[in-house]
């Protein structure tokens, strides 16, 4: 498309009660220079020079379909953006297939979410500190605890809670999501139900996990309360949160803002094993997992619910002979972080193997690992061809045939 890239806008809605956006949770200048030589980013939409007069250029708003092809962005995107000099995509997530065959692409995205993307330095200092003072006691553990009302909504888990609670559930998800009719048992039987903390507290016990486990709780507000977490707090009662560990006060008034979020991730990524409880629709719990695989293989904790579901139905109805054998039989078919073939329906952000990982002593010179000094050498070649280095800044004024 040759299109330059305005900063993204975060969503802002009700949930997150935060409109601190894309530029004070992101590092902008270390954002734009990571990506400079893959595509021109600026701050703001430029304005148009056209007749001796400055005018707003506004973008044309377009709903991209999910999964779009790239022959979408080509044959349907890059008319209207020549059309009308800027397209406003919204919304934008899962909007361009993640099974490309085009490697670099595949690579991109991945400069993209692990080197260009990175935390402001004051939450990436506050983040540190945390890691820190629980690593000063010794290794421990991140639980992404999916336990909350969007989800439970979502997911169309309801009989577990009070005649209340589903019905505030269910007015929920009558708001927020398509109409869709959703049997609580046929969910629970396959694996669609969010696991209680109760069912992940028992899933840590039988792999080998004892009550001096400590566990750092990447959790919003847990819907049902207490009386959902007393289970887990007795098996695990050294637990720990943002707010519990941060000895700077900043997170106390940002318990469901983007600040919090933001260190619960940088948490959970340099944890010793994480571990999320609902890796469905869920862009945090996948990216981390994606992340972690890139960084190292570290190790993750994956529950398979579905081969997990029978079991747990059987324990509720008083089979629970040869429970934790059968939780471990089922969990030792998890990779835990170790490289291994992507095979659907598992997301490209969830394991990017093999196409972002490049090869020391590679058979095929197109996987051999590029220098450490790649940056500079881009640099001198753009000198070199006489181009103008892509980091300087240009003007926000535009001619008019600048589309």
């Amino acid at each position: 498309m040759n299109a330059t890239l305005v900063l993204p806008e975060l969503d802002a809605n009700s949930f997150w009660h935060d409109d601190s956006g894309f530029q004070g949770i992101y590092d902008v200048e270390h954002f734009i220079r990571t990506l400079k030589y893959d595509v021109q980013i600026v701050e703001t939409i430029p304005d148009t020079h056209k007749n001796g007069k400055i005018k707003k250029l506004k973008g044309h708003t377009m709903h991209p379909p999910r999964d779009a092809p790239i022959s979408w962005y080509t044959n349907v995107a890059l008319p209207l953006m020549k059309e009308h000099g800027a397209v406003y995509m919204t919304p934008f997530s899962h909007r361009l297939a993640e099974e490309i065959d085009n490697a670099e692409y595949q690579r991109l995205r991945c400069r993209v979410n692990y080197h260009a993307l990175r935390f402001k330095p004051h939450i990436m200092e506050l983040s540190n500190a945390i890691v820190s003072t629980l690593r000063a006691q010794g290794h421990f553990m991140a639980i992404h605890l999916r336990f909350e009302m969007d989800m439970l909504a979502f997911a169309g888990c309801f009989d577990i809670f009070t005649p209340k609670e589903q019905k505030e559930l269910r007015a929920y998800r009558e708001k927020n999501f398509a109409p869709k009719k959703l049997v609580y048992k046929e969910r629970r039987a396959i694996g669609k139900c969010p696991l209680t903390p109760e069912e992940v507290g028992l899933i840590l016990r039988a792999i080998g996990f004892d009550n001096k486990t400590r566990i750092y709780l990447a959790a919003g507000e847990l819907y049902g309360g207490e009386r959902f977490m007393k289970p887990f707090r007795s098996l695990f009662p050294h637990l720990e949160n943002h707010s519990t560990v941060d000895t700077t006060g900043q997170l106390a008034k940002n318990t469901r803002g983007l600040l919090g979020s933001a260190v619960d991730y940088m948490v959970c990524l340099l944890a010793d094993v994480f571990m999320p409880t609902y890796d469905g629709p869920s862009n945090f719990a996948n990216n981390l997992l994606g992340h972690r695989l890139y960084y190292g293989f570290r190790t993750v904790i994956k529950p398979d619910r579905k081969a997990l579901a029978p079991i747990f139905i059987d324990r509720e109805e008083g089979r629970a002979n040869g429970f934790e054998e059968a939780v471990r039989r089922a969990m030792l078919k998890t990779s835990f972080g170790g490289p291994h073939k992507r095979i659907s329906p598992e997301s490209f952000y969830t394991n990017s193997w093999p196409e972002c990982f490049c090869q020391m002593s590679p058979k095929n010179p197109a996987d051999k690992c590029p220098p450490e000094n790649t940056i500079q050498i881009l640099h001198s070649q753009f000198q070199s061809a006489g181009l103008d280095d892509p980091t300087v800044t240009k003007s926000n004024v535009t001619d008019g045939s600048d589309r």
